[in-house]
Formats: structure tokens, sequence, C-alpha cells
């Protein structure tokens, strides 16, 4: 079944694509995605993939995930998601599958897609310390599941967890960082506006410049003026 779906992503393979993919997901030297290699195959394809090939085993998907092609780690999580979803006594396995591969899922977007899905979701009522180990980490992926991973609370609105991992990542340098908080303060603040604010009115000030613009993305702007003129 594994040579089946590699049989499958050769043939949908685009190298043009896959170049203007490279360069979106900044691949090059020194950037946060070098070393990811695309085969130019765009999100829907895979999607149908991950439905074709649902039965996958961890261990093939383990495969797919320590590969440094984008699109193999992006199906597998598909499928890891749809396993997770499907199962009652495996979601803890599959939870501890995914912490131990973090190093893998080692770009925005697939962080963004599995962590709330996942992580978010088996943690829900569960003790969430994990995630401030993750959001200590030295790692960014790491840090930006843990504060991914509470969007699912936000969903919710149980905010404690987004607003103590916000603290925590507020002197983070990397820019990928930034945006992922400031949008989880935006997701706050869309359910309670009077929390969100609270948390910006103590920090706004020290907040990297990105993170406050994405906070306070969606509010008039005389209001955004207000926290910008710091």
């Amino acid at each position: 079944m594994l040579k089946d779906i590699k049989n499958d992503f050769n043939s949908l393979k685009n190298p043009e694509k896959a170049k203007k993919l490279a360069g979106f997901f900044k691949t090059g030297k020194g950037e946060y995605g070098y070393g990811d290699n695309f085969l130019g195959i765009i999100v829907p394809e895979q999607r149908k993939l991950a439905k074709k090939y649902p039965n996958l085993s961890l261990e093939d998907l383990q495969e797919l995930l320590s590969s440094n092609i984008h699109e193999y780690r992006l199906t597998s999580l598909f499928i890891l998601i749809s396993k997770y979803k499907k199962a009652d006594s495996e979601k803890e396995k599959i939870f501890n599958f995914y912490l131990k591969n973090t190093k893998n899922i080692n770009n925005w977007d697939l962080v963004d897609l599995s962590a709330p899905n996942i992580v978010g979701h088996y943690l829900f009522e569960k003790d969430r310390k994990i995630l401030y180990k993750l959001a200590k980490s030295d790692n960014l992926w790491e840090k930006r599941i843990a504060v991914l991973s509470t969007f699912y609370f936000i969903k919710y609105n149980q905010f404690d967890d987004s607003l103590k991992i916000s603290e925590i990542l507020l002197k983070d340098e990397h820019d990928l960082i930034h945006k992922a908080v400031g949008w989880m303060l935006r997701e706050i603040g869309k359910r309670n506006l009077s929390i969100e604010e609270e948390f910006l009115k103590k920090y706004y000030k020290q907040m990297p410049r990105t993170m406050l613009r994405y906070a306070i993305e969606k509010f008039p702007e005389a209001k955004r003026q207000f926290y910008l003129k710091k």
C-alpha cells in the first residue's frame, strides 16, 4: 500500500508548481523551510490521496512523515487526523505518535492543520502541561504546536492556556510565532473582546509589531491606531 501511494504521488507531481511552492514555503538556505522538498501537488489532490489510503499503518505513516518531501508529510497528517477522529481506544497512541514526530511536523501548514485537531482535541479534558513544555522548547515548530493546539480550546471559550502560552512567547524572535500568537489572540477577541483587550492593554507596548497587528486586525480603525501608536 505504501508503494501504491508513492506511485500516485509520482504520477501527480508538477515540477513548475514545485518551484513556486519551494519559494512560498521559504526553503532557501537559512530560511525556516530549508531542506523541504516539493513535488508540486495541490492540497485538494493530497486530500483525495488521504481518502484513498485511510488504512495506512502508523509504520507506513512514519515513513512518510520522515521524508523530506512536503506532500508526503502533509498527506500523512491528513490520514493521521482521520484515524484519530475515528479511533476510540487508540487516541492516546496516535497522540503519542504525533508528539514523537514533532521534528517532522516542521512547516506552518503542517502544524496549523494538525495541532488543534490532534493535540488540542486530546488534551481538552486532560492535563495540559505538555503544551507549556512545548512552548518553552528551542524548536520553532514545537512552539507553534503549543499555541496552535489551544485553538481547539478557544472554540469552546476556554482562553486561559492560550493567554498563558502567549505570555511565554511574547519575546520570541520568530515571525511565525508572532503571527501564531496574534492569530490566537484575535480568535479570542472574536468570542470575548474584553478578555483580548485586557491582555493587550497589559502587553501591547512590548509585543512584537507583527503579533500586535495580527491581534488587532479586525478592530475598528480608531482602536487599531490606539494600539499601534505605542
